[in-house]
């Protein structure tokens, strides 16, 4: 260790950042690009990677400026990034093949559904913890090997190499001399078994992916190289990777089995340390890899709600109701209640616990009465409401024996008073915000300080968070139950199976079934 400073890469789905950290897990300067979104069309979501790669250079730079400091002054560098969102490159010239294609892309529902008939979730939860949705990046890399002319046979001539974004960051980063990703990335996959921690032969065979382009699965707190010298004025060692909702629980410091944590960005992720114990999910959550440190693994149990902070974007931009996102606190405080109004903000289809692809968004319960206030405060409601539905299937997962007493939150809608008071409430839990919210970037700084060696263990880095105001439960719990009774109604109305199921013709029908597994 040469530095006294660590430096996170925050490669999220609307923007790149770069923070510089002190070991004490305090903020010193950062600099961040918006990133730009591609919809070529209805449910197709890409971004260009090599957009990605020249904002993240830009913002590591500025970064470093802005704190007044060099490449010898950090110890180390972490990586931290949307996950699931997929890239396949040329290895001899490191460029992309096609757009990136992002988590929230269901390009491949059709394709999912078909794995789903072949093999079954259940085969795939055993192995994987996850079970058949476009949302992980098994499904995109076969998309990519069908629609992009000549890339599976490259693929099997081992030109090409497949990365969520972390890994294509370090391969650019390091020169192409690394192609690595961590274990909380490769377990986002959908082809990584996370109890043997390797990747899963009869699942490459199954989806027909060459086993050539899958990187080395390191553990979270690693030796991933060094920066090429000429990037940032000498080399940076890169010491950690993680996702960004693993290292949000690094950040957030929920090391012991029982320890929850939810971070509301663009989506909402829950997770649930579940410790040595690999736990199958009965209620259609996912069982993830938390961190993997010193070749030891600790699970979690995720719930992955796709629009959170999304919906006051949507309300902002799309409904032009507010003018900025921070306006809508004061908007929900003015009006009594919701006036019976829902909005469910299945935008993209429904994530956990009801992985319906299908779903589109709703607004229920309008009257004359009703107007912009009632809808603004109905999609701040939406995201207590959704974190409920994780919580319950979290509780029934667990058993009896689960004392959940506090959730640690995170995220940009954590600054919003009100939602957090309305999410205590909802769910009887007390609500812990941190005096540091960029839990995300520090989570990423912190396992590189471990790998580096500037922490020797896990409580060192847990003394460097320190909580700012806990939300604790108010009001009568059967007027909250009462809310949530017409949430719950108003996402069955939403549900594909209610009703006429609509058929949206997904490309990628003429690809051939899947191949049994062994």
């Amino acid at each position: 260790m040469t530095g006294q400073y660590l430096l996170a890469i925050d490669q999220g789905t609307t923007s790149t950042r770069a923070i510089v950290f002190g070991t004490d897990g305090a903020p010193v300067a950062s600099a961040q690009v918006e990133l730009k979104q591609h919809y070529p069309q209805p449910g197709w979501v890409e971004h260009d990677a090599e957009e990605i790669w020249t904002a993240t250079v830009s913002v590591v730079r500025r970064a470093l400026a802005n704190a007044r400091l060099k490449a010898g002054d950090i110890a180390a560098l972490g990586i931290t990034n949307q996950r699931e969102t997929t890239v396949l490159w040329d290895r001899a010239t490191g460029k992309p093949i096609h757009k990136a294609l992002v988590w929230q892309d269901r390009r491949t529902a059709d394709w999912c559904r078909r794995m789903r008939e072949e093999i079954g979730d259940a085969e795939l939860g055993k192995r994987t913890g996850l079970l058949f949705d476009a949302y992980f990046s098994g499904s995109k890399i076969a998309w990519l090997l069908d629609n992009v002319p000549g890339a599976r046979a490259s693929a099997k001539a081992g030109k090409l190499a497949f990365g969520t974004i972390d890994t294509f960051l370090l391969w650019r980063l390091t020169g192409g001399k690394v192609h690595a990703t961590d274990a909380t990335n490769a377990a986002r996959t959908m082809i990584f078994d996370i109890g043997s921690q390797k990747w899963d032969a009869d699942l490459l065979k199954a989806f027909d992916i060459p086993a050539s382009l899958l990187p080395d699965v390191r553990d979270s707190a690693a030796d991933f190289g060094t920066t090429d010298p000429a990037l940032f004025g000498g080399a940076i060692a890169i010491r950690g990777i993680a996702g960004d909702q693993q290292a949000a629980t690094v950040g957030q410091a929920c090391f012991q089995p029982g320890m929850v944590k939810s971070t509301y960005g663009t989506g909402c992720f829950v997770l649930l340390n579940t410790g040595a114990k690999f736990v199958r999910s009965k209620n259609r959550l996912l069982s993830t890899v938390a961190y993997r440190l010193k070749g030891k693994v600790a699970y979690a149990l995720e719930g992955s709600i796709f629009i959170s902070g999304a919906v006051i974007q949507w309300v902002r931009d799309g409904l032009k109701a507010v003018a900025k996102a921070s306006e809508s606190e004061a908007i929900a405080r003015s009006i009594p209640d919701n006036g019976g109004v829902y909005l469910v903000p299945a935008f993209t289809g429904l994530g956990a616990p009801w992985w319906d692809p299908d779903a589109r968004g709703a607004i229920f319960g309008l009257t004359r009465d009703s107007g912009l206030p009632q809808i603004v405060r109905a999609a701040l409601e939406s995201t207590a409401y959704q974190t409920r539905d994780l919580m319950g299937a979290m509780r029934a997962d667990m058993g009896p024996k689960a004392e959940l007493k506090t959730i640690r939150v995170d995220g940009g809608m954590v600054a919003n008073n009100w939602v957090m008071q309305f999410l205590a409430d909802q769910l009887g839990l007390d609500v812990d915000r941190p005096l540091v919210t960029e839990t995300t970037a520090w989570g990423a700084a912190a396992l590189a300080g471990l790998g580096a060696g500037v922490y020797a263990s896990v409580d060192d880095v847990a003394k460097a968070r320190q909580a700012e105001r806990l939300f604790r439960p108010q009001g009568a719990r059967a007027e909250h139950d009462g809310l949530y009774a017409g949430w719950q109604d108003a996402v069955a109305r939403v549900r594909s199976d209610f009703g006429a199921k609509p058929s949206p013709k997904g490309l990628g029908a003429g690809r051939p079934r899947a191949k049994a597994m062994s």
